[in-house]
């Protein structure tokens, strides 16, 4: 199998060098922070994604998998280079490819022979044409090499199951060499009778986008036919199964709450409209999506007033920080934009999270009070708002929540409880899109 350099151990590339090591790939992953790599080898994860510390430590003690912060030599050893560097949300909303674009230069010096170099990090269209030439000017002498889009697909929380079964994998290529070596690297998927899609570059690189909107589109579709239920008197937990049903259709990303959040879907989204505006291009429906989830925690901070007339003064417990369960990732999280909001209203915030509690210290340090477990956070607060669905607040000792807060007030984000089982325990309870006397 040829050698890999996977250059970025964030998520991405650590993730994805992991499991190409475990596909029987020889990979040396590198980054410019020496302190990350020793924490690796050291068996410390630099992000919380379960069994990656196990998969790490699998595919290094059987020589699979290799760190370092030396690219030159990693890239001269290695057939094929992985781009998997991170490429933010710019201040006007398009993607940051500033690393990207110092990763190929400095590929380029180190180009001794014949190599493929993948873009494994989210790019916009035409991101692959502008490396080419990048690497074309930076080549001390005429090395020919292949260019590769090969975008991820991980979702946060499940990213190795992921990245092992896939839906789909997509590679856009330009010759067919570069085409027969990523097959071979992607061989074991084969086995699994994985699709394999090869494409134009360009149509690689707009695959991630598009697929990352049109889930943006279908969360927010839900949101506002929670809104729709709301004033009809209607139940969103049983028209989303209704509907998910229709295989058109399918159940997935129809969970009424307050909106979308992560390293992604708001990226890509923000990433994609900047793209079209550029080019002249609207897109009317993305852009309609965008605007609804930016409203979404308006709504709760309305929900949460018909309860509590004046927030100002207040106690408000929020358990679940990160965007999702199973993820310690507080980027574009919802729940930071709620505590922005309540702290401009002069509210006092209790927080916990089983998982994602250090890097919101980082981010809000001195400005929350954290605790150390769902029910500590909740004495003595004057409300309570669920705002991530982790395992352990689906099953709370409601009567034991109902002693403990101030006033029975409890904002469920993400509807896990039967509005009409909290409305019969005497909670002043709000959800998205289901009636008062609702038991699903």
């Amino acid at each position: 199998m040829p050698k890999i350099c996977m250059v970025g151990t964030g998520y991405v590339g650590l993730v994805s060098g992991a499991c190409l090591a475990d596909f029987g790939n020889m990979v040396t992953c590198v980054d410019i922070d020496k302190s990350r790599i020793d924490n690796i080898e050291k068996g410390i994860m630099p992000i919380y994604e379960p069994g990656l510390k196990e998969l790490v430590k699998r595919n290094h003690d059987a020589g699979r998998l290799k760190f370092t912060t030396d690219l030159a030599s990693a890239v001269r050893e290695s057939l094929v280079v992985f781009s998997a560097v991170g490429t933010p949300m710019g201040e006007d909303g398009s993607a940051n490819l500033s690393a990207v674009r110092k990763v190929a230069k400095d590929v380029a010096l180190n180009l001794d022979e014949y190599k493929i170099f993948v873009q494994k990090s989210t790019v916009p269209v035409g991101t692959s044409e502008e490396v080419g030439k990048i690497i074309s000017a930076n080549l001390e002498k005429d090395i020919p090499f292949d260019l590769v889009s090969n975008p991820e697909f991980l979702r946060e929380g499940s990213a190795i199951e992921d990245f092992m079964r896939p839906n789909r994998v997509v590679l856009g290529v330009e010759s067919d060499r570069a085409k027969d070596i990523m097959r071979e690297i992607y061989r074991p998927l084969y086995l699994l009778e994985t699709p394999i899609i090869f494409t134009s570059i360009k149509t690689a690189e707009l695959v991630k986008y598009t697929s990352n909107a049109f889930l943006a589109v279908k969360i927010s579709f839900i949101n506002e036919v929670a809104d729709l239920c709301e004033e009809v008197g209607a139940n969103v937990s049983e028209v989303a199964r209704a509907m998910g049903l229709d295989k058109r259709i399918g159940p997935k990303f129809l969970h009424a709450g307050v909106g979308y959040g992560g390293s992604c879907l708001p990226k890509d989204v923000s990433a994609i409209l900047h793209t079209a505006e550029d080019l002249g291009t609207k897109l009317r429906v993305i852009q309609a999506a965008s605007d609804v989830n930016e409203n979404r925690i308006e709504g709760l901070i309305e929900k949460l007033k018909l309860e509590i007339d004046n927030l100002d003064g207040k106690t408000i417990a929020i358990l679940g920080l990160s965007f999702k369960p199973n993820t310690d990732d507080l980027r574009h999280a919802p729940s930071l934009k709620l505590m922005d909001s309540l702290r401009e209203m002069g509210v006092t915030i209790h927080a916990y999270d089983p998982i994602a509690m250090d890097n919101a210290k980082k981010e809000y340090s001195g400005k929350v009070s954290y605790f150390d477990d769902a029910y500590s956070a909740m004495d003595g607060a004057d409300g309570l708002i669920l705002m991530t669905e982790w395992n352990e607040f689906r099953q709370l000792d409601l009567e034991k929540i109902r002693n403990l807060l101030n006033e029975p007030v409890v904002i469920d984000c993400r509807n896990i409880y039967k509005p009409g089982l909290m409305n019969k325990m005497g909670f002043r309870y709000q959800s998205f899109g289901r009636p008062s006397d609702a038991m699903k």
